[in-house]
């Protein structure tokens, strides 16, 4: 098996993925977007930022748009255990090589920016703002009726390499696709939250976002966001799906946002709480790995992805190919 064995007792504790900040080029239409249509509720905003919440979620931000010249992805937000659990990720990072920052964002309090093996930007933090409880306000659902941030999908050009990256901090793979030929890991899915993965990487050109997903509560939200969609503007946003997915066994639908960010709405998927539970392998040639029933995935979703700021890229090591829905 091409995969690490989990480290249980990792350097420090992070809990689970937090928040991702966008660069967007239009703000207002990102707004109408992530608050009318997918239905995250604005938690804060001024001319040039926007912060957005889920329903279930009690911290202050899991989205924030930040108006920008361009689309790319800003960072990718982490929250730890403990206070404590911060000053051993600044030990632990500058241990392995990786350059370390203590910076100030609102509504946050001591916030650590690093960076991982490929050069995407991470933070974690521990303390952020709380807000009231939404969940049972009802009456603000709207869109999708998103209830929390769930995982981060990133292009690799080396998903080992990845891999083995977050694994030795904490991460514990769930799922893998390997290359049958080569014997390399094409894609592979991580956690820690006790779901199917906090954080993917598939193999690409990278490193470059893939897609943000969010947890909703059932099938029939996805299919009223695609009727949604269908009848106020935003019938080309709809990438794939909806369908079922092999690995992680989710109801799954891709949009894309007003600057072409992909977004997963998911839901389904089963626990890992376990810690001797094993990884799921899948052959990069089963089609039922992506989509047990359903299309085959399109070229766009193979191929296309959000850049991080300033974070340049490379053409992915492993050259294997799985199935592709044909051009239409």
């Amino acid at each position: 098996m091409p995969v690490p064995d989990p480290v249980l007792y990792p350097a420090f504790n992070t809990l689970r993925i937090s928040h991702i900040e966008y660069g967007v080029t239009d703000l207002s239409a990102s707004k109408k977007f992530y608050s009318d249509i997918l239905g995250l509720q604005v938690t804060g905003e001024n001319d040039e930022t926007i912060y957005l919440r889920a329903m279930e979620e009690r911290g202050h931000h899991c989205v924030i748009l930040k108006k920008s010249s361009e689309a790319n992805i800003r960072v990718l937000g982490f929250k730890t255990f403990s206070e404590e659990d911060l000053d051993k990720a600044e030990k632990y990072f500058l241990g392995i090589g990786c350059k370390v920052k203590w910076v100030e964002r609102p509504y946050q309090g001591r916030t650590l920016l690093t960076h991982d093996n490929q050069g995407i930007p991470i933070e974690f933090y521990h303390k952020m703002d709380r807000l009231e409880t939404i969940h049972q306000k009802y009456s603000l659902y709207k869109g999708v009726k998103p209830l929390r941030i769930d995982h981060f999908n990133c292009f690799s050009s080396n998903v080992g390499e990845s891999l083995s990256f977050y694994n030795n901090f904490g991460f514990r793979v769930t799922e893998y696709t390997e290359d049958d030929e080569s014997g390399s890991v094409w894609a592979a899915w991580l956690h820690r939250k006790g779901g199917v993965h906090d954080i993917a990487f598939t193999n690409g050109t990278g490193p470059r976002m893939h897609h943000v997903a969010f947890w909703v509560p059932t099938p029939l939200n996805i299919i009223d966001l695609l009727d949604l969609m269908s009848t106020t503007g935003y019938v080309e946003n709809i990438e794939r799906g909806p369908g079922r997915h092999g690995i992680s066994n989710a109801f799954f639908l891709y949009i894309f946002d007003p600057d072409g960010h992909r977004i997963e709405i998911y839901c389904s998927d089963y626990q890992t709480i376990d810690p001797d539970h094993e990884p799921i392998r899948w052959s990069l040639t089963d089609p039922q790995r992506q989509t047990l029933w359903g299309a085959p995935a399109p070229r766009s979703w193979f191929e296309e992805g959000s850049n991080f700021e300033n974070i340049s890229v490379k053409p992915a090591e492993l050259s294997a190919q799985p199935i592709i829905a044909p051009d239409h």
